[in-house]
């Protein structure tokens, strides 16, 4: 099914209501709000057979794969809830008036966070649900009491117009203003633009590529007023191989990264695309084993036209570099006839092939376009000459989602150096394991330095993901009564708060 693209007049009348309808929204009743949220997640487990259907179509992705991700996202939508019904957000800060300190009397003064108005969500190709129209950017909206304008991606138009419809009757049946969620569709660049430029809009939430979510920041920056931009953009995910733990589990360690590489065709922004390690009999070992599990492995279909078309071209580009060796390439797509089917090409049979590829670190080091992420199931291992050239590469990296440490625990210890050099170029480090997989718990931090996200300091999974969407206000002397109920004395929510210095739940 097509849909137009709107209109500048839809898009200005969608945040008008948006931003009338906030100060009710921001003002709602914590236990209202977690009722919305869960009424979303009950409804797209009520049409779930319909909507994991439809994504099917529209995107290539398995059926155990999308009603998981639907699962993910009923998660994702009723914890965030509950954090927020909870009050974990608020960073709830007290110090109550010392009237007779000398020199000078102390004020009251209490401060909380407080929604920062309607922020617009930008629809993610690669999860059509997770990070997309009921995704994560919009639960953590949502909780933080911001309406949201989702743009739709075009890639899954059609799912992502039919989760609207349940978010929208969730909305109505619990009273709540048209204003709270709007969802348009743009296909054209200048809709995204125009969302990102509306005076009316405080903050942006993306997942996507690097040029798309720097433009959107660039945008946002150049604006009358300069409102946040949260991209999570691309992510090479480096690992780190180093010698102990290949001596003893090369195998297995391949096994694992074999998995990873291709899992749902490399279509992760937390895809493993570079392997390091140090030329040796071990290394040679693992890529041996690595090589002979991914030529294995069956090409399959893309989500769409656009990232096939992507993943070929970049792919084509970083094998054809000097220096660059194709170890393993998987099993190419054929037609039912026998003749190869089109790979990269515009058609649904566009299909992302499983490789891996070598460089050495000095060819790396050389080569800015080797560091550029290949978005798909593609891997780049480079041999380095020894441990000061792993060095010199990790510190030539960019900003990463992750990085991964294959070691023993006396690999760590006998190169601390470069654990804390890794550690200042990610968001998450994984000890003896692969990156693919991200848990929605309170402790995960998806998230790292430029270009890996536009804020390093947030994350967009976990509850912590609404901290994106709100801003500290302080209260200076002000009366009791007249406080947000969070702040207030009798503390009737029982919120955790920092009363002069000491953890609290209790009144004052």
């Amino acid at each position: 099914m097509t849909y137009t693209d709107a209109t500048i007049p839809e898009i200005d009348q969608a945040m008008h209501q948006a931003a009338q309808d906030f100060y009710y929204y921001k003002n709602l009743s914590p236990a209202v709000r977690r009722q919305f949220m869960h009424a979303i997640a009950s409804g797209l487990e009520a049409n779930i057979e319909d909507l994991v259907a439809t994504a099917m179509e529209e995107t290539h992705l398995g059926y155990d794969r999308l009603k998981g991700e639907v699962a993910r996202t009923c998660w994702q939508l009723r914890s965030y809830a509950d954090a927020a019904f909870a009050g974990r957000h608020l960073d709830i800060r007290i110090d109550t008036a010392l009237p007779d300190r000398k020199p000078a009397p102390r004020p009251d003064i209490r401060k909380m966070m407080v929604p920062l108005g309607p922020v617009v969500v930008f629809g993610s190709s690669n999860f059509p649900f997770a990070y997309s129209t009921a995704g994560g950017d919009t639960a953590c909206a949502l909780a933080a009491g911001c309406p949201v304008i989702v743009k739709a991606h075009p890639a899954h138009a059609e799912t992502s117009e039919k989760v609207a419809k349940i978010i929208s009757e969730a909305a109505s049946a619990n009273g709540l203003p048209k204003g709270v969620f709007a969802h348009i569709h743009g296909a054209d660049f200048d809709i995204g633009g125009a969302l990102v430029s509306h005076p009316l809009v405080k903050a942006v939430g993306f997942t996507g590529s690097t040029s798309g979510g720097k433009a959107l920041f660039d945008l946002a920056a150049q604006r009358k007023e300069p409102i946040p931009v949260f991209s999570e953009m691309g992510s090479t995910n480096p690992v780190f191989l180093l010698p102990g733990k290949l001596k003893t589990s090369a195998k297995e360690v391949a096994k694992w990264y074999s998995g990873s590489i291709t899992l749902s065709v490399g279509q992760f922004c937390t895809n493993p695309g570079l392997l390091l390690g140090v030329a040796s009999a071990e290394l040679t070992e693992f890529a041996t084993e690595l090589s002979k599990l991914m030529a294995q492995l069956p090409s399959a279909p893309m989500l769409h036209p656009g990232i096939a078309k992507a993943y070929a071209q970049k792919r084509e580009a970083a094998l054809s570099q000097k220096g660059v060796e194709t170890l393993a390439v998987g099993v190419l797509p054929v037609n039912s006839d026998g003749s190869a089917a089109p790979v990269g090409g515009s058609g649904v049979a566009a299909e992302g092939i499983p490789t891996l590829a070598k460089t050495s670190g000095a060819n790396f080091l050389a080569n800015p376009l080797l560091h550029q992420e290949v978005f798909g199931p593609y891997s780049l291992l480079i041999e380095c000459a020894d441990l000061g050239e792993v060095k010199e590469v990790a510190a030539h990296l960019e900003g990463q989602l992750t990085s991964t440490l294959i070691a023993t625990e006396a690999d760590m210890l006998d190169h601390a150096d470069l654990v804390a050099l890794v550690q200042e170029h990610c968001g998450r480090i994984i000890f003896n394991g692969v990156p693919t997989g991200v848990e929605v718990v309170a402790s995960m931090q998806h998230g790292g330095p430029y270009p890996a996200t536009t804020d390093s300091r947030f994350t967009s999974v976990g509850e912590d993901g609404i901290r994106r969407f709100v801003r500290p206000v302080a209260f200076q002397n002000y009366p009791n009564a007249l406080l947000p109920e969070a702040l207030k004395n009798e503390n009737a929510g029982g919120y955790w708060r920092l009363v002069n210095g000491e953890w609290s739940n209790k009144a004052i």
